[in-house]
């Protein structure tokens, strides 16, 4: 006798071989807006006669929601459940395979609230925010565990002063932007694996759990993943936090080695190492990708 799949959950869920902490965290119920906003206008929107196109240049699907419709790309997964993700592209719904259509456009209606409002959001904080960049230059500005880093140049050998927070590079003070931009990554990408790797060895003893590897990434999307073999790769771009940050993706990822879920009892277990991890969640939730600096 054929086994009937499971039923759909509506909750945005991780697969449970792979489980990821996104830059971005769906909200408690209570931040849901009570009613829908306007779906933000830009090129290729609803009011377009062309269907608009995702960043890989995929074509988007469309549902009607009252008087507004709602462009979003689906991909199709071995996830267990309906997953929402909201970017500068857009909405992306992630669902297993065997889940029909039909399934996937009521879990929209039903997320319709949440959809259209952190769309707005999205949007106002585009409009709003000019994206950090930084002038590839002597004297540049980097931010390096929270504070401000100046690069020098002309220096007989690479060297970071803590005291005064300068990061002096054997470069000529007329050197090229990509050659300063390079040596400065280079070295905030060598203390980030030197660095998460003195938390991990910290709080892995707290927690009792036993990590196998660590990793470095570039992710978009991502601050850092656990796989369920004991796998761990954090975002470099990590280094420009503070370490109370820094502290809170380690235990969250660690943490999914006791639970492999984001289940309340996985909450109990990363609050159990950091106490504080609510407000420095927090902190990830209001720091979008734009809002990194543009290395």
């Amino acid at each position: 006798m054929q086994k009937k799949p499971p039923t759909p959950r509506h909750a945005a869920a991780l697969d449970n071989r792979q489980l990821d902490l996104p830059l971005f965290v769906e909200p408690e119920p209570a931040a849901v807006s009570s009613a829908p906003p306007a779906v933000p206008t830009r090129p290729g929107s609803p009011t377009s006669p062309a269907a608009p196109l995702a960043p890989d240049g995929t074509k988007l699907r469309k549902l009607a929601l009252g008087a507004q419709t709602l462009h979003y790309r689906l991909k199709r997964s071995s996830r267990r459940s309906i997953g929402f993700a909201i970017d500068g592209s857009g909405l992306t719904i992630t669902a297993p395979r065997w889940v029909t259509l039909a399934d996937i456009e009521s879990a929209i209606v039903e997320k319709q609230r949440w959809i259209f409002a952190k769309l707005a959001e999205w949007q106002t904080r585009t409009e709003q925010r000019a994206l950090p960049r930084i002038e590839w230059r002597d004297g540049a500005q980097v931010p390096y565990l929270g504070k401000p880093m100046r690069v020098a140049l002309g220096a007989g050998q690479l060297v970071f002063d803590a005291q005064t927070n300068v990061l002096a590079l054997p470069l000529p003070p007329h050197a090229e932007t990509q050659q300063i931009k390079d040596r400065v990554q280079g070295w905030l990408q060598g203390e980030a694996t030197r660095i998460f790797g003195e938390r991990l060895r910290v709080y892995a003893p707290r927690l009792g759990v036993e990590f196998r590897a660590y990793a470095l990434s570039s992710a978009a999307t991502r601050w850092g993943s656990c796989s369920s073999d004991g796998r761990i790769r954090l975002n470099w771009r990590l280094i420009h936090f503070p370490l109370s940050i820094v502290d809170y993706v380690v235990a969250h990822e660690l943490s999914h080695l006791r639970e492999m879920n984001h289940s309340p009892r996985f909450w109990q277990t990363v609050e159990s190492i950091f106490p504080e991890f609510r407000e420095a969640r927090k902190t990830l939730r209001h720091h979008p990708p734009e809002m990194v600096p543009a290395l």
